[in-house]
């Protein structure tokens, strides 16, 4: 990171940012959408298991991972400030908390996941594909939240390039063990949809070795001496990682738990319908890593102008965000509708169930326009560390408003299943307007916080 004294100079930097993000964000995103497909040519049941199964399991982790998220900010404050001496430390705290968590995480779902599942309505084969999905993915939570608590400081750095490199290793990996452990290639028995799992437990051990290397040996990040002088674990850093980052997790949490909740109530519907709402589900997520690409890159170029407290430059960062924001949902919406019935084929090759995929890719259009806007808002108010009231947002938008409007809809109109996605777009489009009024407050508050200082 450096500072920037015009807008081409800021725009040249925040490219330079986001482009290494974009490529990870969608690589990670990858691992799911190559799960889903190579699951869903094993069967439609294998593909409703893991459809299941990612539903409970994609909530918990984005919220976990909005906390270890919180480290971004964090270091983009102290490189801000100029206070690098500091850093080393935080980064190993992260790492402490990021273990804690894993474990806990584990310790949830060991007692949870029979009960939940059984409150499902699922055919016994899907239930066990589901099951089994999670628990074999469960042995690689720990060495993913290592990861992911490295890569936010990676990032953090204004090194993103290094985090692309490391998922674009991952990704081809995660390809093979998927072929061997779906399908039961090079000597290996074939497992389904549980294989994914496996597959991609194996892929997250991967990573974090990977990182750690890298962060060990190589420049800049080999100066901060992350892993030679470790400091006993701090309660205090600990609480002040978790007062940014919980809010961060409970935000980004209701907001893709709307999505889990929507599957798993169409769990009353057959296994088609499952399939086919997951198989357009996948794909719009995978869209979506490009405007939480744009949120990333806010989060690290605002954050570190407010620590530099240069109030103006951290606006215009905001502005080009959300600019982007908007041409690439356009961009978007585009894409989904002209590939449509060859986005639906990649999942099935029943002619039924790529029938019901494209309607429901229709409904995915518009909703991943208000979801484009609103995730550079909300990287651009992490930057601030505003990140209480977007809990707030997420809490009323998503589960007040979205959630009830799409149960109505789908329950006693004609709608169906596809009044849970008008639903979510309707939760969606109020989230993004309160954000955008938020974060002309903050930028607002700020302005004349600033003012009062210089005229005092």
């Amino acid at each position: 990171m450096y500072q920037t004294n015009s807008l081409k100079q800021k725009l040249k930097l925040f490219i330079y940012i986001f482009f290494p993000i974009l490529i990870t964000q969608v690589s990670l995103n990858l691992m799911t959408f190559f799960d889903t497909v190579m699951s869903g040519q094993a069967g439609a049941e294998d593909l409703a298991g893991v459809a299941i199964g990612s539903s409970l399991w994609v909530p918990v982790f984005t919220g976990i991972n909005g906390i270890l998220l919180a480290i971004t900010p964090i270091i983009a404050h102290l490189l801000g400030a100029k206070e690098d001496q500091s850093i080393s430390q935080k980064v190993q705290q992260a790492i402490y908390l990021s273990i804690g968590l894993a474990v806990v995480i584990l310790l949830i779902g060991f007692i949870l996941l029979d009960p939940v599942l059984q409150m499902m309505s699922l055919e016994a084969n899907v239930n066990h594909i589901a099951k089994y999905y999670l628990i074999t993915l469960g042995t690689g939570i720990i060495p993913l939240f290592i990861f992911n608590t490295l890569r936010s400081f990676i990032d953090a750095l204004g090194q993103t390039r290094i985090s692309m490199v490391i998922i674009l290793i991952a990704l081809p990996i995660n390809i093979l063990f998927n072929y061997m452990f779906i399908f039961g290639k090079l000597g290996v028995p074939a497992y389904g949809g549980i294989g994914a799992g496996i597959a991609t437990a194996l892929t997250y051990w991967v990573t974090c070795v990977i990182a750690f290397l890298i962060l060990a040996r190589m420049h800049p990040f080999r100066g901060y001496s992350l892993f030679t002088k470790w400091v006993k674990p701090k309660v205090t850093d600990w609480l002040e990682q978790l007062k940014i980052g919980v809010p961060i997790g409970f935000a980004i949490f209701f907001e893709t738990s709307i999505f889990a909740a929507v599957t798993l109530l169409m769990s009353t519907y057959n296994t088609n319908t499952i399939a086919a709402h997951q198989a357009a589900m996948n794909f719009a997520s995978l869209l979506y890593m490009i405007p939480l690409s744009v949120g990333i890159a806010l989060t690290i170029t605002v954050g570190y102008e407010v620590g530099a407290k240069r109030m103006h430059d951290a606006k215009i960062y905001g502005l080009l965000g959300i600019s982007g924001g908007i041409f690439i949902a356009l961009f978007n919406g585009a894409i989904l509708y002209i590939f449509r019935e060859g986005v639906a084929g990649l999942y099935n090759s029943d002619p039924d169930l790529i029938h019901l995929t494209v309607q429901f890719i229709g409904f995915a259009i518009v909703f991943q326009v208000a979801d484009a806007f609103a995730a550079p808002i909300q990287g651009a108010l992490r930057g601030y560390k505003d990140v209480n009231m977007t809990l707030v947002i997420a809490l009323v938008s998503y589960w007040v408003i979205g959630l009830p409007t799409g149960w109505g809809l789908a329950n006693f109109t004609s709608l169906e299943p596809f009044g849970y996605w008008v639903g979510i777009i309707v939760g969606l489009s109020a989230g993004a307007i309160a954000l955008l009024g938020r974060l002309m407050f903050i930028q607002k508050k700020y302005r004349k916080e600033m003012m009062d200082s210089s005229a005092s």
